[in-house]
């Protein structure tokens, strides 16, 4: 249905960087590694802001390279409270505060504190508090939005309502640590170890799904009667039926003619091109045996220092295109013409 691809060719027509919106949703994805290069004047902020409950609000402008903002994303990562939540406790708290005031005990004596931004229509969103990957690119100084938010995140906990929701209860305990260092530096550091573990090892995970969902948007807008939700075709197995094959996505057509579809943009070289090149000729095989066909979607810089990679997915691919816009819509052609044919076992030799 259509002409193999060469190696020369398809990197002919790479985009080797992000498409814009895909490099929106990777600064989020890239957050981490910053976290983690200033978590020592993170924890050293806490450590001397002991001698009241707000005294980090004097000394935060003055620690160099720890805006507000980053500052802020600390705490959201260390008490396991994101913008979601964030937003549904601006809503319920004016119901339990009232006058907008957080009663709290600290070090054993009473204190109080009055939210400026509780009533008001100034959203508690990851974007308003300049947390999300685009605000941290920015310094961004403290704010009367952010000034709430740090406060509730620190000394949550500690309030003495009796309303309080559970989750803040739970985990908004950064308050009971203030000036505690040895404490205070194992908890960050174990909380971290966990993000790390969670973040680390799922960075490329996390990229090759922004990339997955990409191009699943770009189909689903082009073809918007095709089902691109499954990552498995019922039959379609290496496992005698036990479990069924899976694919990045699968295309399937109003008809019920399906396509399974492989996705890979990566930067610097990475093993995903050679294990899915190592996979291409038996999966085609199993594919067409079944009377369905594979595509993939490869671009990035590091992809195309593999040739014999690039080369292999090819040879056994009904039709390989990467990510710049007038490929996808090859691809959205190849499929509108398999969705009125069949993908046969022509042989799949080497070009």
């Amino acid at each position: 249905m259509t002409e193999r691809r060469s190696y020369n060719d398809l990197k002919s027509q790479a985009v080797n960087f992000w498409p814009l919106d895909l490099a929106e949703k990777e600064k989020d994805a890239s957050i981490i590694p910053r976290l983690l290069e200033t978590q020592d004047k993170f924890i050293s902020l806490l450590h001397v802001a002991d001698s009241q409950p707000h005294a980090w609000k004097e000394i935060l402008p003055e620690t160099s390279q720890l805006p507000a903002n980053l500052f802020l994303k600390h705490l959201m990562i260390l008490s396991d409270i994101g913008g979601e939540k964030l937003q549904r406790f601006k809503t319920e708290l004016p119901s339990i505060f009232g006058r907008h005031t957080m009663p709290f005990t600290w070090k054993g004596k009473p204190h109080e504190y009055v939210f400026k931004t509780l009533g008001s229509k100034s959203p508690w969103s990851n974007k308003h508090l300049a947390v999300d990957g685009p605000g941290l690119a920015d310094a961004v100084p403290l704010n009367d939005t952010m000034e709430d938010v740090i406060t509730l995140l620190i000394h949550g906990a500690a309030s003495t309502n009796d309303e309080l929701p559970q989750v803040i209860a739970d985990k908004c305990i950064i308050g009971a640590l203030l000036g505690d260092k040895p404490n205070l530096d194992k908890f960050v550091r174990q909380r971290y170890i966990w993000v790390s573990k969670i973040t680390g090892g799922a960075t490329a995970n996390t990229m090759g799904h922004l990339a997955q969902d990409y191009v699943k948007q770009e189909l689903q807008a082009m073809l918007p009667r095709w089902d691109f939700s499954k990552k498995t075709i019922t039959g379609v197995s290496q496992t005698g039926g036990r479990t069924n094959m899976p694919f990045d996505m699968v295309a399937e057509a109003p008809n019920g003619k399906r396509c399974a579809i492989e996705v890979s943009f990566q930067f610097t070289t990475n093993s995903t091109i050679e294990r899915k090149a190592g996979q291409a000729q038996s999966r085609q095989k199993l594919l067409r045996r079944k009377g369905h066909c594979i595509a993939y979607v490869i671009d990035g810089a590091g992809n195309f220092e593999r040739r014999s990679a690039i080369s292999t997915i090819c040879r056994y691919s009904d039709c390989s295109v990467t990510f710049r816009q007038s490929e996808i819509r090859k691809l959205v052609m190849f499929l509108e013409q398999m969705a009125g044919s069949e993908c046969t076992n022509r042989s799949s030799e080497g070009t």
